[in-house]
């Protein structure tokens, strides 16, 4: 008798067919929690996915109730400085920011530490109403270091992100939406469908403008708004030299639905 010994991976990708494709972390006995192996899957999935033309918008969510439930503690406990360089600690991070291709996270249950940073990388986070996001890292004696002290205050503001980091608190979905952390919030269990829906709306769009609008989004952050402005002003500029804009334009007047070809 053979006994099939092999495991079911920790992040796999979904691709639909239709343009969308998700991206599900399935670590269940660990509640979601992100090791190294697991940042290391997330990271190379969004960069396959991000070379792939016939995917435009990505869906990161998580399986078993769960979204992340924070950095994997008993992995991390012995780690030193050099560890997180020679590891590449946050690179996951750095791929979801720099992902040119919308990404929309769908969060249900916890979305703490590392689990929250990792939202907060995605355009859009559509939340179960039981969800809860948080930085409780300075309850085991570390702080954020993924993006949680930054994306965090510019998402809430310092006085509310500041309350959280300092505490440890986590909010809940309602909480968490009246505060300008996520986006929406859905019926417990339909975080997924909610964020789908957005990603065949997103589909529907002309793909020039959505890259554009991303771009411009990102970068008109962290630089002055002068500067930011004129970033907005260039690139809507440069869309009157797409086919796109006048399919838009075109089918607007004549009252019928645009087909849009990315040109």
């Amino acid at each position: 008798m053979t006994i099939n010994t092999q495991t079911k991976p920790p992040v796999t990708t979904t691709r639909r067919g239709d343009g969308v494709a998700i991206v599900t972390i399935d670590r269940p006995e660990r509640r979601n929690a992100l090791n190294l192996e697991v940042k290391a899957l997330i990271a190379d999935a969004i960069e396959t996915l991000t070379a792939d033309d016939a995917v435009r918008v990505i869906v990161l969510t998580g399986a078993g109730g769960y979204f992340v439930a924070g950095t994997d503690i008993a992995e991390m406990v012995e780690m030193t400085p050099q560890t997180h360089v020679a590891k590449q600690t946050g690179r996951v991070f750095d791929v979801l920011r720099h992902c040119p291709k919308i990404v929309i996270a769908a969060v249900e249950g916890y979305a703490l530490g590392g689990g929250c940073e990792l939202a907060l990388c995605c355009d859009m986070i559509v939340a179960g109403e039981d969800a809860a996001f948080g930085q409780p890292e300075i309850r085991v004696g570390i702080m954020p270091g993924a993006g949680g002290t930054q994306r965090l205050i510019r998402a809430i503001g310092k006085y509310r992100a500041m309350k959280l980091m300092l505490t440890g608190e986590a909010v809940k979905a309602p909480d968490a939406l009246a505060m300008g952390l996520i986006t929406e919030v859905a019926p417990k269990g339909g975080a997924l469908d909610r964020a789908l829906v957005l990603a065949e709306t997103i589909l529907k769009m002309p793909p020039l403008a959505v890259r554009a609008i991303k771009e411009v989004v990102a970068l008109g952050q962290d630089v002055p708004l002068e500067t930011a402005l004129a970033l907005e002003r260039k690139a809507f500029i440069m869309l009157f030299d797409s086919a796109d804009q006048v399919e838009g334009m075109t089918a607007f007047l004549e009252k019928r639905k645009p087909v849009y070809r990315g040109e």
